[in-house]
């Protein structure tokens, strides 16, 4: 399938930018296959069609506070630092924002450890190895990664995690799970459904633009 036919205008200030309340108020557009129906509903309405013995997996992975700002070592020019994939105690694949981050560059991060950049992959991706555990640091030093669409958010962060989160790991959000509350789970439980939870953790690939000409050959996570 051609990506340009999923071109369409979505202008700006149509992008909410605070999350409605309650979490289950967000909008539904349901699609009738057979009849081709489209309705416009809000997602507690998802009741509806839920049946007995219909199975919901959820991904209960846990977003953690990914983004770090610092500055290099020595100069002092800010950088900033999107963790992605832990390799081990002190190594991550990071995204690093900042000119000059070559491998052995020195920086520190604002109230967490000091870095250094090991190897340069592709792009901007960076193999950094901190001095000390930087999950130590998330509580002072780590932001969450909004999407680029979301500007300037300072409302509570747990409102980027799903009511069910368990493994913490994840760059972003799974972000259809965020509209379920416990009381829309139970209800969907009542009604004879199964719930089964997996962990996949979602990188921040999921935000990256599709630039292929046919949709099939972009590859969301490697």
């Amino acid at each position: 399938m051609k990506t340009e036919e999923f071109n369409y205008d979505l202008p700006e200030h149509f992008i909410a930018q605070v999350p409605v309340e309650p979490r289950d108020h967000s909008r539904l557009l349901v699609l009738d296959r057979q009849s081709g129906l489209i309705e416009h509903r809000h997602f507690y309405n998802i009741l509806d069609y839920v049946q007995k013995g219909d199975l919901l997996v959820v991904n209960e992975t846990r977003v953690i506070p990914a983004r770090l700002f610092g500055k290099k070592l020595p100069g002092g020019g800010k950088i900033e630092v999107l963790l992605l994939n832990k390799l081990n105690e002190l190594s991550w694949e990071c995204l690093v924002g900042g000119s000059g981050m070559k491998a052995g560059r020195a920086f520190e991060i604002e109230n967490g450890p000091n870095g250094e950049v090991e190897e340069v992959l592709e792009g901007s991706k960076r193999i950094v190895h901190f001095a000390e555990p930087i999950e130590r640091y998330f509580d002072q030093a780590g932001h969450t990664p909004l999407p680029p669409y979301i500007h300037n958010y300072v409302g509570d962060p747990e409102r980027y995690q799903t009511v069910y989160n368990h493994t913490p790991g994840s760059a972003a959000a799974p972000t259809a799970g965020l509209h379920f509350t416990p009381e829309l789970l139970a209800k969907i439980l009542d009604k004879g459904a199964r719930l089964a939870k997996i962990e996949l953790r979602v990188g921040l690939d999921t935000f990256a633009p599709v630039t292929e000409e046919v949709a099939e050959d972009h590859v969301i996570h490697r």
